[in-house]
């Protein structure tokens, strides 16, 4: 597979905002970059990161940092800005002009970073060869879990599911990797197990020191390389990651003994000059709020950590990065009263020559050292979905575990910059040699089309490296249009979450009768240019590797607790490394037939052999979920397919920002009726535009048919596409009831194996709200389901009323809202993210009636829904809305 050139990450220094916001296809979905990557008329920044430079200025005068001291903030932003191919040199040549200082370029997919004086953004995002520009900021990790450990034994005279043990099969409920048909995969193909196949687990970072991690299953050491994505040059990271340690020239000593700079502590090191010491509190283990003190060499790049906090470096291990090596340090003591291992190990990472003029390094000539302990369970967890072989010691593995892995910790305890996913991003598609890359951290933007320039940029990487990347959908659902950043990438494999009826009860101790189903977390398509997200599904719940220094989690219902080094998450954070590792399997599979794979193959093979589940609309599925065994059949028979476009109307509030103003590559109208909206059981024909631009040169017939339609959608069986001719094909859609209705439109030549295209079709009709009418429904919810209303809020309006009543008793049943722009309604609403009827007492918010003032006009919808633990599997209610104008 081809790769650019390697090198070390590049750099940037960023200006963090407290709280901001939480957690594609060549020959598939071609869209020509120089034509259809931006709208001229467009703001390149859009709401949110002007939304986030406003504050960024309010706090810019002094912030307070994690150890109670204030600096200065700096008078710049930094932007991550996709340009135009070739045209990198000429843009930082633009930007240098400007006053602005370029702190990385990565020229092969045109990403520039760059620090912008506030007064000079505006210049810089108009420069012409800008494409797009995000600004740099902090995601905050989404919680994935209940982190209640469950009680020791089972609830008295009740059935509960085993615990998960040594004696757990590899096909099982708890980490159901054989729901995707690995598991027979493997049996069939002892062989294809992931052997060959190194996977990068962009994330919070991999524990060094987990047996479930330790080895492949030919025996070699599983954990390649662990490294740092996060930087000391990056303001964000200076700020809230405590892991780097800052070097400059002014800390230059000679032993025996020394003053550091900063403490003014007298330290012993070896007698010896050409050294240089930093010390900076900590917040991990035993050792929290103590000074923690690294001694560097500058003529090998030799580390010392003062572990012991001893102010002595002569009783420490002289360490090197884990690559060199292999070599783990340790920090604090494990108290043997506890569950959890207060003995925290680390890794060394660094980083030279940083960018001067940054918090921490103002003179040039700074290094930075990275004590790489892992503050979050969340990166362990996932690799174990991915790669773990012999969890709890038995036969359970995670999808590929004769795999390798790259750990790119770009996360701490804050959360992830966007500057250090991106360039983690890039170091591990072109430095560290992996094959396919898993990324279970997302945004959840206002506007999400697709082409913001970290999507920009990853479809770039996945282009010019060969290297597929796998992306969590996003945990906002259930609402329509919830699908994250930048998971929304035309070339990224965006994953929701399923779950099925054996899982719900091994992993939660809730039974359902529904075989599989999709969690109600789980972020809904389209993009808000009708772009098809999420592409697949893959089992959204896991029982997986967690560092035994953080406390075991999982729900207590089960009845079992689980050991340390092992916990139950939940999320499309843990769906997504399914698909990658099963990915994995396919690559591996296809290394040992000497089959070359593209990117694009492996995603048609995918895409043209999910299962798509009956019963679940296509929103929430795309697709449907990965099928491994079907995938490699495709592989092995080529999957060579006809590059189609498709162009199609879009109806949203938002729909004007477009690259194309109200159009986009799939059908979504969800308008209000009295914007453009349909309403039920009325008729309403759309005109699709589909456009062959690769294959044959004479005119090639393609069947149409539909996936997962209700009878809302009518569509021709057959189109005649000339190669290079823009061909009208007309949609019809009838809603017979109000809500939303989506349907996959399959274009197919039945000539080849592949399937040419997937274009989700998807309208809404809500029912209009009037002042002094109110709107009810009566219906039934089953236990971990949901029913997803639809109303028009006119503009004017002061203030949008919901009742929930006529619940059964002890029914756990609760709604939340999304507003028109596809966001939680309920954000300013405490307590709604358990505001359950029955439940916690409604955890602070009012699960019966709740009210939304100054209500965004445009359509809302109402999810309703029935909590796992609900005592009743089918429970009624009643569902009632009101306006005030």
């Amino acid at each position: 597979m081809p790769r650019l050139p390697a090198g070390r990450k590049s750099v940037a220094v960023s200006i963090a905002l407290i709280g901001a916001v939480a957690a594609g296809t060549a020959g598939v979905f071609a869209v020509p970059p120089a034509a259809a990557e931006i709208n001229p008329t467009t703001d390149k920044l859009g709401d949110h990161d002007r939304t986030l430079i406003a504050q960024y200025a309010r706090q810019r005068a002094t912030r307070a940092l994690p150890d109670g001291a204030t600096q200065p903030m700096p008078e710049f932003v930094t932007l991550l800005l996709a340009v135009r191919d070739g045209q990198t040199e000429q843009v930082t040549a633009e930007l240098t002009e400007l006053g602005a200082t370029v702190t990385g370029t990565t020229p092969e997919i045109g990403y520039v970073k760059v620090n912008v004086p506030f007064a000079d953004i505006d210049r810089a995002v108009a420069i012409d060869e800008v494409v797009a520009a995000d600004v740099d900021e902090l995601l905050r990790l989404e919680p994935v879990g209940e982190h209640r450990t469950a009680p020791a034994g089972g609830k008295p005279g009740s059935s509960l599911p085993t615990a998960p043990s040594a004696a757990t099969p590899d096909d099982n409920p708890y980490l159901p990797t054989g729901e995707t048909g690995s598991v027979t995969f493997k049996v069939q193909h002892p062989t294809y197990d992931g052997r060959g196949v190194t996977i990068g687990i962009m994330d919070s970072g991999v524990d060094p020191t987990h047996p479930a991690l330790a080895t492949t299953t030919t025996g070699e050491l599983k954990l390649v390389d662990s490294v740092v994505g996060s930087s000391p040059a990056n303001l964000i990271d200076t700020l809230f990651d405590d892991t780097w340690r800052y070097l400059s020239p002014s800390s230059r000593v000679t032993g025996p003994t020394f003053t550091d700079p900063l403490l003014r502590r007298t330290w012993t090191g070896p007698a010896e000059s050409g050294l240089r010491v930093s010390a900076k509190k900590v917040s991990v283990s035993s050792i929290s709020g103590s000074y923690l003190g690294v001694l560097y060499r500058e003529s090998d790049d030799a580390v010392w950590v003062d572990t012991d906090q001893d102010f002595d470096f002569t009783d420490e291990e002289l360490m090197r990065p884990f690559a060199v090596a292999r070599q783990l340090g340790h920090l604090g003591v494990d108290d043997p009263a506890t569950p959890v291992n207060e003995r925290v190990p680390f890794t060394i990472d660094l980083e030279k020559n940083l960018f001067a003029n940054t918090s921490s390094c103002r003179d040039a000539g700074c290094h930075g050292v990275n004590i790489n302990w892992i503050a979050e369970g969340h990166g362990t967890h996932v690799a174990g979905i991915a790669a773990g072989h012999g969890l709890f010691g038995g036969a359970m593995n995670g999808q590929a575990p004769g795999a390798k892995l790259v750990s790119m910790r770009a996360c701490h305890a804050s959360g992830c910059s966007t500057a250090a996913l991106t360039d983690g991003m890039v170091e591990l598609a072109t430095v560290h040699g992996v094959d396919v890359i898993n990324m279970s951290i997302g945004s959840s933007p206002t506007f999400n089309d697709g082409h913001s320039a970290r999507e920009l940029l990853y479809n770039r990487l996945i282009d010019e490296t060969g290297v597929q990347i796998f992306i969590s959908a996003g945990n906002s659902g259930a609402g329509t249009n919830t699908v994250g950043e930048p998971t929304g990438a035309d070339r990224v494999v965006s994953v929701g979450a399923s779950v099925s009826k054996e899982t719900w009860w091994a992993n939660y101790g809730s039974q359902v009768k529904t075989p599989k189903g999709i969690f109600p977390f789980s972020s809904r398509g389209p993009r808000e240019d009708g772009g098809f997200k999420p592409d697949i599904t893959a089992p959204g719940s896991a029982v997986s590797t967690t560092p035994d220094w953080t406390a075991s989690s999982g729900p207590a219902e089960t009845g079992y607790a689980l050991p340390p080094g092992y916990s139950m998450l939940n999320g499309t954070s843990m769906a997504a490394p399914q698909a990658t590792g099963a990915a994995a399997l396919l690559l591996s599979a296809a290394k040992q037939h000497g089959l070359a794979v593209t990117p694009a193959d492996l995603r048609n093979a995918i895409y043209a052999t999910a299962d798509f589940t009956e019963g679940v609309e296509a929103i929430a599925q795309g697709r449907g979920q990965l099928d491994v065994r079907q995938s490699w059949t495709h592989l092995t028979n080529g999957v060579a397919a006809d590059t189609v476009t498709v162009d199609a109307p879009v109806c949203t509030i938002l729909s004007h920002q477009l690259t194309t103003p109200h159009r986009g590559s799939g059908l979504y109208n969800g308008c209000a009726p009295s914007a453009g909206g349909q309403v039920v059981g009325a008729a309403r024909t759309y005109d699709l535009t589909l456009t062959r631009t690769g294959g044959a040169d004479t005119a090639v017939t393609y069947a149409l048919s539909l996936q997962g339609d209700d009878g809302t959608f009518t569509v021709p069986a057959q189109v005649l596409l000339d190669k290079n001719v823009p061909t009208t094909v007309q949609v019809t859609a009838t809603p017979a009831t109000q809500g939303m209705h989506s349907a996959v439109l399959v274009l197919d030549d039945p000539a080849t194996r592949a399937v040419e295209q997937h274009t989700m079709l998807a309208v809404r009709a809500a029912a209009p709200l009037a002042a002094g009418a109110t709107w009810s429904v009566q219906g039934t919810v089953k236990r971990n389901g949901t029913i997803v209303y639809a109303v028009a809020v006119p503009a004017g309006t002061k203030s949008l009323t919901v009742n929930l009543s006529g619940l059964a008793g002890g029914s756990q049943t609760r709604w939340w809202a999304f507003n028109p722009n596809g966001v939680s309604g309920e954000r300013s609403v405490a307590g709604t993210g358990y505001c359950y009827a029955g439940y916690l007492d409604g955890n602070g918010c009012d699960p019966a009636a709740r009210t939304y003032t100054n209500p965004l006009a445009g359509v809302w919808e109402f999810v309703v829904e029935s909590r796992r633990t609900s005592p009743l599997l089918d429970n009624p209610f009643q569902l009632q809305a009101s306006i005030t104008q």
